[in-house]
């Protein structure tokens, strides 16, 4: 017979056992710092289960979020504090707020017209005008409309009792939560506490009184901006000036002529460079015969990605030129082919040089965040200060919104490869080009084809926006069906652009294993 292993803290008279739980408690006295035999009762009893353990905290009832923050549990204090301030809004609408305030508002610019509405109408009178009656439907109907709204005001006034009593139910219930949850989320915090010590423990007065005030600032304005809306400026409008917008504008501006002024030869540099690009593949592309394109085009798709694909590639680009896109099409491929060649070359050694640079990488970082959430129609803004309108521009732009993708993925790619693989290839005799070649690029190839495939498609997503400022092709068609609603026209170029997006797609991603 095979003897069982026996866990000496199963015991709880045995030395093993009342020394770990002497220790717990200590821990527990340590973390707490308040009500420890308290916490160290509720702490073994969440404890005894893995499923929630539902207790009783009257005092994270009673000061709900205030308690929450002062404890370091930040991530149930703002939810609670949410729904706490809501509740607070609601009691103090329905008993002091002035519910029919839009109403009376209301009534009073009729009243104005209905004042006008007599005078005309006595005027009329006076005169033996043909217009009376109408004047009288008038006026008959904004003292009907005055007194719907005058019902409506007091239905709404007669509504503050009803609203309180829901705030102060919700505040009930919130705080009922909060008591029966608190224990649990804290037993948590303390288990992570146990591994992590760092992790902010016990509960200073400083903490209490950072965590009161936040809270009591949230909930004051909310419930003075809620109930007596209009009455304080402060709490309607953000405190500033329009000299501040002003003179803002203004720096941006001479910061922009300075840059047009001193950099001519760096974009005329980069304008030679996009034009060379974009010239050639215009020549290849647009000039060469349509039955040439199309054939390499089926051919480098059937060897990449099979021969189900080079047969859809070909009834792609026979929709193409059946519905006459072909030299639209051709000049889109031509002006994405030359942003996306672009962008991969900079982008994959640069992604190669942070891969292994986190400082240089959290610099770049915030600056491809700008790149990728910035509007695409405020960053057209300075490209056209700087290189004018027309396709180095739009190839420019497309950069910029498409260009980020291959470097981050590139990143991820090479920062994922295995550390004990680099390590075996080192051992043996590997040198840096050997291990950049052989080892991490072919095993972070997926990840940095998956970002060329991504800067791909966002740069078919910007033919739109780039035929903006002077790029032709598809973009062009899609355009002009916006400003005249032409839907068939917009719809068939759009099918277009998406057939382009799919052959270039399965061209880079659709490699056969």
């Amino acid at each position: 017979m095979t003897e069982q292993t026996v866990n000496p803290l199963d015991d709880p008279n045995s030395e093993a056992a009342i020394n770990y739980a002497k220790e717990r408690q200590e821990n527990i006295r340590a973390f707490v710092a308040t009500s420890v035999v308290y916490y160290i009762a509720q702490f073994e009893k969440i404890g005894a289960s893995s499923r929630f353990t539902p207790t009783f905290n009257l005092m994270a009832g009673l000061f709900g979020p205030i308690w929450f923050g002062a404890r370091g549990l930040w991530s149930w204090a703002l939810p609670f504090l949410i729904l706490e301030t809501l509740a607070f809004v609601q009691i103090a609408r329905g008993l002091f707020g002035d519910l029919a305030a839009d109403a009376m508002e209301r009534i009073a610019s009729i009243e104005g017209t209905l004042e006008l509405r007599r005078q005309q109408l006595a005027a009329a009178i006076e005169s033996g005008s043909d217009r009376v009656d109408a004047f009288q439907r008038a006026v008959d109907g904004l003292e009907a409309n005055i007194g719907g709204i005058r019902d409506e005001a007091a239905a709404l006034a007669a509504q503050g009792p009803s609203i309180a009593f829901t705030g102060l139910l919700i505040l009930l219930l919130a705080k009922a939560a909060q008591a029966v949850v608190a224990n649990w989320a804290l037993e948590a915090r303390f288990s992570d506490w146990l591994s992590d010590r760092s992790i902010r423990s016990g509960m200073a007065v400083s903490q209490i009184a950072f965590s009161a005030a936040f809270m009591a600032l949230v909930v004051l304005a909310a419930m003075v901006h809620y109930s007596l809306p209009g009455r304080f400026e402060l709490l309607t409008n953000f405190p500033t000036t329009t000299g501040i917008r002003l003179t803002s504008i203004e720096w941006v501006e001479r910061f922009f002529d300075w840059a047009v002024l001193n950099g001519d030869a760096l974009f005329d540099a980069i304008t030679f460079v996009i034009r060379a690009v974009l010239d050639a593949l215009e020549i290849v592309f647009v000039s060469t015969p349509w039955i040439v394109i199309a054939s390499l085009i089926i051919l480098l798709t059937w060897l990449t990605a099979g021969v189900r694909m080079a047969v859809y590639s070909g009834a792609f680009l026979s929709y193409m030129g059946f519905l006459g896109f072909w030299e639209k099409a051709m000049t889109t491929l031509a002006l994405l082919g030359t942003a996306a060649c672009l962008s991969i070359l900079i982008g994959i050694p640069l992604g190669m040089f942070a891969a292994r640079r986190p400082r240089f990488y959290s610099f770049i970082q915030p600056i491809m965040d700008f790149m990728q959430t910035m509007p695409a129609f405020v960053f057209m803004i300075p490209v056209i200060a700087f290189f004018g309108t027309g396709k180095p521009a739009a190839v420019v732009t497309t950069m910029i919104f498409g260009g980020t993708p291959v470097v981050r993925l590139t990143v991820l790619g090479l920062r994922g490869v295995p550390e004990s693989v680099r390590e075996a290839a080192i051992s043996f005799g590997a040198n840096k080009w050997y291990l950049l070649t052989k080892v991490d690029l072919p095993l972070a190839s997926p990840s940095i084809r998956a970002g060329i495939n991504q800067t791909i498609m966002l740069s078919l997503a910007m033919v739109v926006v780039a035929s903006l400022i002077g790029a032709k092709g598809l973009g062009e068609d899609v355009l002009e069906a916006l400003q005249y609603a032409n839907v068939g026209q917009g719809i068939l170029a759009g099918f277009a652009i998406l057939f382009c997006a799919m052959i270039l797609d399965r061209i880079v991603q659709g490699q056969r294993k």
